[in-house]
């Protein structure tokens, strides 16, 4: 039997010259540095980046990743650190799991979170079996979260830098996919850090600005794209109150979110009135106070669970709950009622909880993600 050799700094047993990494490179800060430290490290580093929608009009906009501006700068800094690099056209693949979709789920009512459909569907499956079809020892992409081995093998947990934590976005990364990826920046304190190493490492992108938007959403305009996307989808309708009684018109269901308050046009009614209901059915917008939009109960779906024992094999499971991104976790109960579904029950009640958004489970203390799913009913 060959000695054990030690496990290099991705936790693999062969010295870096002979280990094979596919970099997920959007062309951005984040994954850049991660290519240029690992090429650093003397691995055999690969590039991809993926072209997910129209190269000519991302050309024209700025503040999104993976843009035709993001593709030259990934090859850029490819060529300063000396990897190669390749560009692949995922645009049909991309459409049909993620835009097609988000159209949907919105013209539905709901509040859907694409960018973690894209992990799932695209970055975390296809690219991922494209780093295999390479032989690649493992990929790495330059996301905030932090991959650790436990007992029952790789865990997830909350990045370092609560501020930068992506966790809620990577909910559903598979524990098949977390044995094959890296995240080599989720330990860094602050992304002052991660600037700092692209400037130490002479990358082009150093200052680059972070991507706000949803890559295919230019300037966070929703209802421009959805109105593009499916025709018609903007006709007006009324905007009621708990008792259907109609307080005004809407220009189109798609212009609203749950919790939404501002812009509703029927101010002068006394009491704040926001939205705690879609129907596209009858294309009602429905009102009403703040308690409306509190919800205790919430049912999941879909859910892709990283504990070391079986999701159903407890009655309930006492973890934190995220239901939206920009909300810290908070104490629930989670019961089983499959392999893939639950019912979740919060402790506190939420305001503004949505169908479409992701509900993401965590360890009480510690910042174990232990997954997550869907929530598929609004109120």
């Amino acid at each position: 039997m060959p000695r054990d050799l030690p496990l290099n700094s991705l936790g693999l047993p062969k010295p870096p010259s002979e280990t094979r990494v596919v970099v997920a490179m959007s062309g951005g800060v984040d994954s850049s540095v991660v290519a240029a430290m690992l090429a650093e490290e003397g691995y055999d580093v690969v590039g991809v980046t993926l072209q997910l929608y129209d190269h000519g009009a991302a050309l024209a906009k700025k503040g999104a990743c993976c843009a035709g501006r993001d593709i030259h700068d990934a090859r850029r800094v490819a060529e300063a650190m000396g990897f190669p690099h390749y560009v692949l056209d995922y645009e049909n693949v991309f459409r049909e799991a993620v835009i097609e979709e988000f159209a949907d789920a919105y013209l539905a009512g709901a509040t859907p979170v694409p960018c973690i459909r894209c992990n799932e569907r695209v970055k975390f499956k296809d690219l991922l079996a494209t780093a295999r079809d390479l032989e690649a020892d493992c990929m790495a992409t330059g996301h905030y979260i932090q991959r650790k081995v436990g007992v029952g093998g790789a865990e997830l947990h909350q990045a370092t830098d609560a501020a930068r934590d992506q966790s809620y976005f990577l909910f559903s990364t598979t524990a098949e996919q977390l044995d094959y990826l890296r995240f080599p920046l989720g330990h860094l304190a602050s992304k002052a850090e991660t600037r700092a190493l692209a400037a130490r490492y002479g990358l082009p992108v150093a200052d680059k600005p972070d991507s706000q938007d949803i890559c295919f959403v230019p300037n966070g305009d929703y209802a421009a794209v959805i109105e593009k996307l499916r025709p018609g989808a903007a006709d007006p309708g009324e905007i009621v109150d708990l008792a259907g009684n109609v307080l005004g018109m809407h220009r189109g269901v798609i212009h609203y979110t749950i919790g939404q308050r501002k812009g509703l046009g029927i101010g002068g009614l006394g009491e704040p009135l926001y939205v705690v209901r879609l129907d596209p059915q009858t294309r009602r917008v429905i009102v009403g106070p703040k308690e409306a939009l509190s919800t205790r109960i919430i049912p999941v779906r879909e859910i892709n669970w990283l504990g070391d024992e079986a999701f159903d094999s407890r009655a309930e499971w006492n973890l934190e709950v995220k239901v939206r991104s920009t909300r810290a976790p908070r104490e629930a109960i989670i019961r089983p009622v499959s392999k893939t579904e639950a019912e979740v029950e919060l402790i506190v009640p939420e305001d503004g909880v949505s169908a479409g958004q992701a509900a993401v489970f965590y360890a009480p203390e510690g910042g174990r993600v232990f997954g997550g799913g869907w929530i598929w009913k609004g109120r």
